[in-house]
């Protein structure tokens, strides 16, 4: 393709094209991106679940154990509410079961001699307890600030409870506290003065709806914990079960629908245009990847047409501008070819006039020879840059392509201060046709720049850091600023129409670009230009190349 605009807005954007693909060996995949997003979402997700799956069924559990604590302490209520009922309730005396010396009458006995002591709503439940704690079940006892048994004083729990229970009118408390490693649930609710109770606890001061206690029960709860643990570890059994197959489902998914197509799709892109695109496969449901695959088909196709039909245009081009400045090499040309031809005619007249003058023979036959290989050699010369090959490496002396381009163009050197300064000494793999034409369209827009008043022209020619650079400086009116990144656009010329196709700069660089090289131009206006190639010195020709 031919370039477009200023070479260093094209070295730039090579450079920026280098890049992008070095920095993107390092960019993370999609399905990379995909698995980490996914399982961040899981594991946030299924976190958050497992969290509150946890606390939920830990408020269930505690919550049964609470839900038991008030059902047993209303089972007690009724208890004690049906011994006060029935006035106390009398067993026989035995050495477990002994009278209470709290009581008025703790005492009876039978007609039959058998002694019995009274059992009191306090007693039955303290009685009760002491079977229940036994089995480890529960425990559960009356307290009070004022107790009349010293037995039933509070611990620091029950204190604590009263004391809210009286100043603020508490229903009932509920604690969970440790107990060794195990926890246990306190619950204790208050205990008012009912009619039966009045018979006892009259004579204390305490009336009708008074609160004179509490009733506190106290229940392990290490089932509770050993419960809440099970559950937890099937939670977090399900859960990470659960996190594996639908990762692993969604990856499948993903790799199947979105991450194998693109690479396929990418692949065919990074191999275009070496490889052909094949058309994508008939569907008669399409996805987004599908659509893209078959638009970028599309766009293959119309590339390869564009790209024929460029290269078709390119070759024209290149084709119509070599011979444009064929045509003014060999119009140019002409009078150098006029003047050996005319002394050559002058001879011959001579020679056929005198045919017997051996000293005219002598002089004019070298003369005749010298014309005639003046004329060949222009011809070669002529012959070789109007020559159409392809473009092909092979080591050649650059410096002899040089002085051979500026002796083509020495017609129009008549006003000009030429300076060779060629300093490649050895032989260098370059095309030699695609360095002709540059040097001479590059000589003739330098001269065609100095004008008719001529001028001074300096070529210099280096080998620098693996590289050969050739100058072409004049020091003609140079190239105005708002048109210097303009100049190797197909087309853009400044000079008059007949004389300049605008072609000849857009040849060159797009020649250059080909052999590997820069194309680069500059100037400070009425100071003159100076264009600079640079060529790779390190290419390798081809053996049979090397040879010839």
């Amino acid at each position: 393709m031919l370039p477009k605009g200023n070479p260093h807005w094209f070295q730039a954007n090579i450079n920026h094209e280098q890049t992008f693909f070095c920095t993107s060996k390092n960019i993370l995949k999609l399905q990379g991106k995909f698995i980490i997003a996914i399982g961040a979402i899981l594991l946030c997700s299924y976190g958050l679940l497992l969290f509150k799956s946890s606390r939920i069924q830990h408020d269930l559990i505690y919550g049964q154990a609470k839900q038991q604590a008030r059902m047993l302490h209303k089972q007690i209520l009724l208890t004690r509410k049906w011994v006060a009922d029935n006035h106390g309730l009398y067993v026989i005396k035995t050495d477990t079961a002994r009278p209470n010396p709290f009581l008025d009458s703790p005492v009876i006995y039978g007609a039959n001699g058998q002694v019995y002591v009274k059992r009191n709503p306090a007693m039955v439940t303290r009685e009760l307890s002491e079977y229940a704690s036994q089995g480890n079940w529960y425990m559960f006892r009356v307290t009070s600030l004022k107790p009349i048994n010293p037995a039933n004083a509070p611990d620091d729990f029950e204190r604590k409870s009263l004391l809210a229970i009286e100043q603020q009118d508490k229903k009932e408390i509920i604690s969970i506290e440790t107990n060794g490693k195990d926890h246990i649930l306190r619950y204790i609710a208050p205990l008012t003065v009912e009619k039966p109770c009045l018979g006892c606890h009259a004579r204390q001061g305490y009336q009708l709806g008074d609160i004179r206690g509490a009733l506190s029960i106290t229940i392990p709860i290490s089932w509770a914990d050993r419960m809440i643990a099970e559950n937890n570890r099937s939670i977090i059994g399900y859960g990470i079960l659960s996190i594996i197959v639908v990762s692993a489902t969604l990856i499948w998914l993903f790799s199947t629908l979105v991450s194998r197509p693109l690479t396929k799709l990418t692949t065919s892109m990074a191999r275009y245009p070496d490889q052909p695109v094949k058309q994508p496969e008939h569907k008669q449901i399409k996805d987004e990847i599908d659509t893209i695959s078959d638009t970028f088909y599309d766009l293959c196709c119309r590339l390869d047409s564009s790209r024929h039909t460029l290269d078709k245009a390119k070759k024209l081009a290149f084709q119509n501008e070599k011979m444009a400045a064929f045509g003014l090499l060999t119009s140019g040309i002409a009078h150098e070819v006029n003047n050996p031809l005319g002394g050559l005619l002058n001879c011959v007249k001579a020679l056929r006039e005198h045919p017997d003058n051996p000293e005219l023979l002598a002089r004019y036959l070298p003369l005749l020879d010298k014309g005639l290989r003046r004329i060949e050699h222009t011809m070669q010369q002529l012959l070789h840059f109007g020559r159409n090959t392809p473009l092909n490496l092979k080591k050649h002396d650059v410096d002899g392509i040089i002085r051979e381009c500026f002796e083509l163009l020495g017609y129009r050197l008549h006003t000009v201060n030429l300076t060779l300064e060629l300093g490649l000494q050895e032989k260098y793999c370059i095309d030699v046709e695609a360095l002709r034409q540059t040097i001479v369209n590059i000589g003739l827009n330098a001269i065609q720049a100095m004008g008719d008043k001529g001028g001074s022209l300096h070529v210099q020619s280096r080998a620098i850091d693996n590289c050969l650079k050739i100058s072409i400086e004049d020091n003609g009116p140079g190239i105005p600023a708002d048109i210097l990144d303009k100049i190797f656009d197909p087309f853009f010329t400044t000079k008059d129409v007949g004389v300049g196709t605008g072609l000849g700069l857009a040849v060159s660089y797009a020649q250059v670009e080909k052999m590997g090289g820069t194309l680069i131009a500059g100037s400070k206006e009425g100071h003159g230009a100076v264009f600079t190639i640079t060529l790779p010195a390190d290419h390798e020709c081809p053996i049979e190349q090397q040879r010839s």
